[in-house]
């Protein structure tokens, strides 16, 4: 049977909607999408044309309509414009969002009746306290009030919403803030490394005790020597611990230096020096400083955790010490190690230690996963590839029903009007209700519709939903891509990976540091290459938005990238995330690195995590473009004319996947 694309089923409830006929085109729903936006952006101006709206009326998304035009005048919503609202779209993702932003303004204006009548269980703590607020102001601050003000109170270290002011100030009153209320906030601030929070919940206290607290605070500010006086009890060095793993973030030497006068005075234990001493050691190798080793050495074994364990083996490969390295690896937990990227670096230090059959032993073990260094891992042993893709067969039945489902066909308009936050509202509230089976469904009407991050944020929860390569990795402008691929001399799998780890093929997509479009181009990047490559019809920062020209300048860039770095797309994968100067200076660290040392061993997380992640996603999208894939371990050295590898899926592969 001829499946047809989901977009067809949501569209056709759409369409019946309206009361527009079924066979309408595209360019009628367009038109309709468009004198949607236009409404809704001119109630968020102010300029609500009610006639405008009133042709709307039979639109799944006319709540919204609505929502925009009560939320510009939120302030002045009445009471039975609000409880009318919620009445006609109670269960909907339009009524929780309106909830939300109407009970605030109801608590500004201390309409406490109402805020109780409409209330609603949440996780929002300033609603929350304007719930509590409008309980006492009501006579209802029994008992069940107290412990849950309290509750509150000890929910965290870091700042509570201004509404919560007034439930403490009460709750004091009513005798509920006792001296132990308040320390065990500050205990819980001075853990989060804030001060300020805990001189706030110091007032109050005895004047000893708060003039102790204002020290403490001081300390965790910045460390003095004002603590070889404290109490040497549990409080005073536990706020001595925090202070000093704060200060290791910033200068880890002057931590080191200091640490043995507090640990004499306070008389820290052994895990609170090694707290420190884990911090001293985390914030020296994260740039490689030369005391790293010594001072990874000197935390004790049992303070180490995942995070410092990679440091350890990471530190020991960025210095070439191949015996450091394996015995670094060789001391993590089972389930790290046996992870495919440590898998791989025990193999690899195994062979350049001289032990090649056991090498050989961790190469195929590693080589089971569809991730980066499970091909590397391939790549070594000479074998092809580990794939193993999942296409379920789900009925038409199944899938039209997701398709039609309300919330789902209302997530899919809002996405194409560009309404991005009120549609994953809607999109979240439908899965809500899903199973394993239904989501993934949604997943492919999100796809069908252009929808493609909803594969990345909502699949992955089960480890068959890894193996789900057609969703998670969308092709779109294909054309474009294999075109301006070929103009460049540049892979059009590396092309398609990186507006995949961009974008995931958005072409509206906007990073907060302005980048734009699917290959997130900063404009004055896409200027200055639109120049270069002599792109006449280039329209200013606004044409980034074009497919088509932003896989030009992307391409082109990667090109100029690729020019500049000799040809390595490891290292031109680096300089498009990080930029130049980190480039720059990891290239001189450690001139004449293998590859893959060379990308394990670059000190920013998120580059060296996006370098793998690109040249993982680019043999995928080989094998989405062609059946086939380049070498992973020649694709990141530039050469293209090699033998291609094909892909199978072992009895014994491990069937996740980057």
């Amino acid at each position: 049977m001829t499946r047809l694309p989901l977009y067809f089923f949501s569209a056709t409830v759409l369409l019946a909607c309206t009361g527009v006929s079924p066979v309408a085109d595209a360019q009628n729903l367009d038109a309709q999408r468009a004198q949607l936006k236009a409404v809704i952006d001119n109630a968020e101006r102010g300029q609500f044309d009610p006639a405008q709206a009133a042709a709307l009326s039979r639109h799944p998304l006319y709540g919204w309509v609505e929502f925009a035009n009560l939320r510009r005048n939120i302030d002045t919503v009445s009471n039975v414009q609000a409880q009318d609202f919620l009445k006609r779209y109670n269960g909907q993702a339009v009524a929780t969002s309106f909830r939300n932003v109407w009970l605030p303004a109801v608590a500004r204006r201390q309409d406490w009746p109402t805020l109780l009548a409409n209330w609603t269980d949440t996780t929002n703590v300033g609603l929350r306290c304007a719930q509590l607020n409008a309980r006492q102001a009501t006579g209802k601050a029994d008992a069940q009030w107290v412990s849950e003000a309290q509750a509150i109170w000890r929910s965290t270290g870091k700042s509570l919403p201004d509404a919560c002011d007034p439930v403490f100030a009460v709750l004091d009153a009513k005798g509920g803030m006792n001296a132990e209320l308040r320390w065990a906030r500050i205990d819980a601030a001075a853990d989060e490394q804030q001060p300020a929070v805990m001189r706030s919940a110091a007032r109050g206290l005895p004047a000893a005790d708060l003039a102790l607290a204002n020290t403490y605070a001081a300390f965790v500010d910045r460390p003095n020597a004002s603590a070889l006086n404290w109490p040497r009890n549990e409080r005073s060095r536990r706020i001595a611990t925090d202070g000093l793993a704060k200060l290791a973030k910033a200068d880890p030497g002057a931590t080191e230096q200091q640490l043995p006068q507090y640990a004499d005075a306070l008389q820290l234990s052994a895990a609170q020096r090694a707290q420190v001493l884990y911090q001293i050691a985390l914030w020296t190798v994260a740039s490689y400083g030369p005391e790293s080793a010594r001072r990874l050495n000197a935390v004790p074994e049992s303070a180490y955790d995942e995070r410092l364990h990679e440091w350890r083996a990471r530190e020991a490969l960025s210095r070439g010490d191949w015996p450091a390295a394996l015995t670094a690896i060789r001391k993590m937990g089972p389930t790290q190690r046996a992870d495919s990227r440590w898998r791989y670096f025990e193999a690899r230090m195994l062979d350049k230690t001289g032990k090649r059959s056991e090498a050989q032993a961790a190469f195929r073990e590693a080589a089971r996963a569809a991730t980066f260094h499970g091909f590397l891992a391939a790549d070594q042993l000479g074998q092809n590839y580990t794939l193993c893709p999942w296409e379920p067969n789900d009925s038409a039945q199944a899938q039209a029903a997701v398709a039609r489902d309300p919330a789902i066909v209302r997530a899919m308009e809002l996405f194409k009007i560009e309404r991005a936050g009120w549609a994953v509202a809607e999109w979240n509230d439908a899965l809500s209700r899903y199973d394993n089976t239904q989501r993934r469904l949604a997943v492919e009407v999100a796809r069908d519709n252009g929808w493609f991050d909803r594969a990345v944020f909502s699949l992955g929860k089960t480890p068959d939903e890894q193996r789900l390569y057609s969703l998670r990795f969308p092709l779109h402008h294909d054309d474009s891509i294999r075109r301006e691929s070929a103009r460049n001399a540049i892979d059009p799998a590396w092309v398609a990976a990186e507006i995949r780890a961009e974008s995931i093929f958005n072409p509206k997509a906007r990073s907060p540091a302005n980048a734009m479009g699917l290959m997130q181009v900063l404009p004055a990047t896409g200027a200055a290459v639109a120049k270069s490559i002599g792109l006449t019809n280039y329209g200013g920062a606004a044409s980034l938005y074009d497919p088509d020209t932003n896989i030009a300048i992307g391409t082109a860039y990667l090109r100029q990238l690729m020019n500049k770095y000799e040809g390595l797309p490891y290292v031109t994968i680096a300089a498009y995330n990080a930029g130049p100067t980190p480039t720059a200076r990891w290239q001189s660290q450690r001139p004449g690195f293998d590859p893959d040392i060379w990308i394990e061993t670059i000190s920013y997380k998120e580059t060296r995590e996006y370098v793998a992640r690109i040249l993982a996603f680019s043999v995928i999208y080989d094998w989405r473009l062609n059946g086939d894939a380049l070498p992973v371990t020649d694709r990141m050295n530039g050469r293209l004319q090699v033998k291609r590898k094909t892909f199978a899926c072992a009895a014994n592969a491990d069937k996740g996947g980057d």
